[in-house]
């Protein structure tokens, strides 16, 4: 009715016109707001936003929707200009004579550029709503199976680590046991050796008691080794704390070893820190820390150079202890290798040693709190301590 009284006989100022046509175009723009998105879900309900192959087929949609919205475009605006073209002629089928006023005919041509752009609008607005809820859909599932991946990695590894553990605890169960039924026997063939020292024997003989003494402290030495490097790898171990300090361990360590330095024709550079050292910590495996190192430097050090030994104390507070010597050959190896039970960096097996060495180095740091690590360049070694001052 509103519409006919705009075109019918009746006249209406241009105000008066566009004032009328915002009730009209509120009243279809409510209708296109509702049933557009209505017409448009029920069209395309069937529609499996989980699918690979959906986004091929909403491109189609898209296309085949643009291609409807703008033949019907082209169609209104034909119309419109055909309604205006019959007006500004006379010829308006609604009535017999020339309008005094074209505002209801610039009306519509608007109404319908409004209400075809506000169902596009709510065309486009529809179809990125169900591209967003596709990407968001692959999104999760793709998430979902990272997930589930990253979940599956994470067994497997934790199973390999069950295992390792399982084999190493094995390994140290069994090198303790065997390191204990060794200890006994060995243990009752040094005294018998001590007790055939005191007989009366030839050079010849004696000198052969001799040979067999010595490896006989070496494989007591080996096995005690084994056996206290497999307690502490199992954590079946009871740590004192004691108080100490880096620099008074140190110089203990020298006054001990003092015989094998002088004979070692190696000159020993000492730079003990003035900062305080003192810490709380294991004494005794502290001190066999310290001592393998030095013990390290003495067997592996090319005879005539240098060995350098300091204390320090670094910005976080930690105790450090660094013994840098020049091997007499090419070190090809990184830490992981020469840390390794029975590893050693003299491959030709020129010196003595059973290979624990580093091995009990690591293992015993690790149980006291702290860390140990190498530095390799060509021929120089570098071992370095860090502890914590511990709490007494």
């Amino acid at each position: 009715m509103l519409l006919y009284h705009l075109f019918a006989n009746s006249y209406y100022g241009t105000m008066a016109v566009w004032f009328l046509g915002i009730p009209v175009n509120l009243l279809l723009g409510a209708a296109v707001f509702l049933v557009v998105p209505e017409t448009l879900k029920r069209r395309y309900s069937g529609w499996d936003l989980s699918e690979e192959s959906f986004f091929e087929e909403w491109s189609r949609q898209w296309d085949s929707q643009q291609k409807i919205m703008l033949r019907t475009f082209l169609i209104l605006m034909i119309f419109g200009g055909l309604i205006c073209f019959m007006a500004f002629n006379g010829s308006f089928l609604f009535t017999y004579y020339y309008p005094y006023n074209y505002a209801p005919y610039y009306l519509l041509v608007a109404t319908m550029i409004l209400q075809t752009g506000l169902c596009e609008g709510m065309i486009i607005r529809f179809m990125m709503k169900k591209l967003r809820e596709h990407m968001e859909g692959i999104r999760k599932i793709r998430q979902e199976k990272m997930d589930a991946a990253l979940a599956e990695a994470l067994e497997i590894e934790r199973r390999s680590m069950e295992k390792v553990s399982r084999s190493d605890q094995l390994r140290m169960d069994l090198i303790s046991n065997v390191s204990h039924d060794l200890k006994t026997p060995l243990t009752s063939m040094v005294g018998y050796l001590e007790l055939l020292k005191k007989e009366e024997l030839g050079d010849t003989a004696r000198d052969y008691l001799e040979v067999i003494s010595r490896r006989a402290e070496k494989l007591k030495e080996m096995i005690e080794s084994l056996f206290s490097l497999a307690k502490v790898s199992s954590g079946n171990v009871e740590l004192r704390r004691d108080s100490i300090t880096m620099n008074r361990l140190m110089e203990q360590v020298f006054a001990d070893m003092e015989d094998r330095i002088r004979d070692s024709k190696l000159e020993f550079v000492v730079r003990l820190t003035r900062d305080d050292t003192a810490m709380v910590t294991d004494n005794g495996y502290l001190y066999r820390i310290c001592q393998n190192l030095m013990e390290n430097a003495l067997k592996y050090s090319a005879a005539g150079t240098r060995v350098f030994v300091k204390t320090f104390v670094d910005e976080q507070n930690q105790i450090g202890l660094e013994i840098t010597n020049t091997a007499g050959y090419r070190m090809d190896f990184d830490k992981e290798d020469i840390v390794e039970r029975f590893a050693r960096g003299d491959k030709a097996r020129t010196t003595e040693g059973n290979g624990l060495g580093l091995a009990i180095v690591s293992t015993y740091a690790k149980a006291l709190g702290g860390s140990f690590d190498i530095f390799i360049d060509c021929d120089q070694f570098k071992a370095r301590l860090l502890f914590g001052r511990g709490e007494a």
